[in-house]
């Protein structure tokens, strides 16, 4: 819900209600109070069927894949006989699937009750949990830094304070606007938590997330087990991280249209219980979710987070330059090339496929013309409640992921990064969902 969330409160003006005009060739009926209605009768088509193919395909291959591998060490050792296809690159020791699928369900459990503190507080908390989010990580980053250089762990002590220093010039650069976010935040959780039904498909989601998770943590722990040097099993959960991520921004996104196509109707009749309201707006919001537009937001999934913090650090960086003229062409032409993409992969697409079921393409450019039509782009610039709220999810995968990482030491001290990198990839996505 963490889109959602920003999507909503971002595209707000002063009257708490942005303007969204109907799509190329549908003509609108205008409200009383001037603002464009979705005319009722707006067709829907399928759209991006290719991605919405892929994914489902993508998810019976890797489905399919994740169970071998964790039966192939559950109870018995190698009960498939697929060692007998890595004979280059065995291990004298090996394990059970059993011996690290445990770790997985408390990465799991925990990932989950932090999720719910976090939205429950984030309710009435807001300045606190952001604050937590936007320092804490930063002393969290340093002390895992200073862990794994004590445990010998010298590469990843250095990516942690990497990420600590980064992390650090990160909040010293947007000081000035957190009172802003904190605004920001504030109005969006107060209209989700508006809407209970929605909250209910949330809950509903998260739950789907926790049974796919099941089977990907069972077939990792397989992968963990497998008689196949460090190498190769590195590059087995590098691919089956890869999928988590999509499955997890997939359903975070189905939740994300769901919301936009709920709170655009409430703010565009004036009220969820006036008589104008369509009946079951939550239900038909989902079926299109799961449907027709199902497609668009696979595609969009793929790339909409990684390029939209790519453009707004290329944003700052070039913010801070100065007067060095080079350095200043060649972030322009790194700023206007992020630009170019952010058109296409937009986050505020999802809430014109939520209106209106358009493509994912089709509805990133509209959403980018319909901001720097109305003025609101420096305003959407200036909120980085994505960030901050980036920051707490990362900031839970790292106390999932030390939580199963103590654990691992104590039983198996030669598989602590594995299993704690993992652990935590599957506490921010938990995080994520809430």
């Amino acid at each position: 819900m963490t889109d959602s969330r920003t999507s909503t409160s971002s595209s707000s003006d002063s009257s708490g209600t942005l303007p969204v005009p109907p799509p190329n060739g549908v003509q609108g009926r205008i409200s009383a109070d001037g603002r464009h209605a979705l005319p009722p009768d707006v067709s829907r088509q399928w759209r991006d069927v290719f991605w919405l193919a892929l994914f489902v395909l993508h998810l019976i291959l890797v489905g399919f894949v994740l169970g071998v591998l964790g039966y192939n060490r559950f109870k018995t050792k190698d009960r498939l006989n697929i060692d007998k296809y890595t004979m280059g690159f065995l291990e004298n020791q090996a394990g059970l699937t059993e011996d690290y699928w445990p770790m997985y369900a408390l990465a799991a459990g925990v990932g989950t009750i932090l999720g719910w503190i976090w939205l429950s507080l984030l309710g009435s908390l807001a300045n606190g949990m952001m604050k937590i989010a936007v320092h804490f990580l930063t002393t969290y980053l340093a002390v895992i830094s200073v862990l794994c250089f004590w445990g010998k762990q010298f590469a990843w002590g250095v990516v942690f304070a990497i990420g600590a220093a980064l992390q650090f010039l990160y909040v010293i650069s947007v000081i000035d606007r957190l009172p802003f976010t904190m605004l920001v935040l504030r109005r969006a959780v107060k209209m989700v938590w508006s809407l209970p039904e929605v909250m209910g498909v949330s809950c509903g989601f998260m739950l789907v997330m926790l049974l796919w998770l099941a089977l990907w943590s069972f077939g990792v722990a397989g992968v963990v087990a497998l008689s196949l040097g460090d190498s190769g099993r590195w590059w087995l959960l590098l691919v089956f991280s890869i999928s988590l991520f999509w499955t997890g921004a997939v359903l975070c996104n189905i939740v994300h249209v769901i919301v936009s196509g709920m709170v655009f109707l409430v703010l565009i009749h004036g009220g969820r219980d006036v008589e104008s309201m369509p009946s079951k707006p939550l239900v038909n919001s989902l079926q299109f979710a799961m449907t027709k537009s199902f497609g668009s937001i696979c595609y969009g999934s793929l790339f909409t987070a990684a390029i939209r913090t790519l453009r707004w650090e290329i944003r700052g960086i070039r913010s801070k330059i100065g007067n060095n003229e080079c350095l200043l062409c060649l972030v322009d032409f790194l700023f206007h090339l992020v630009e170019t993409l952010v058109r296409f992969f937009n986050k505020y697409a999802y809430v014109q496929i939520a209106v209106y079921g358009k493509n994912f393409n089709h509805s990133a450019r509209d959403a980018w013309e319909l901001f720097q039509s109305t003025g609101v782009e420096a305003l959407v610039a200036y909120d980085c409640s994505g960030a901050v709220l980036l920051m707490g999810t990362v900031l839970g995968g790292l106390v999932v992921g030390t939580c199963s990482g103590v654990w691992t030491r104590i039983h198996h001290p030669d598989r602590v990064i594995m299993v704690g990198s993992t652990a935590m990839l599957i506490g921010m996505i938990l995080k994520i969902r809430c």
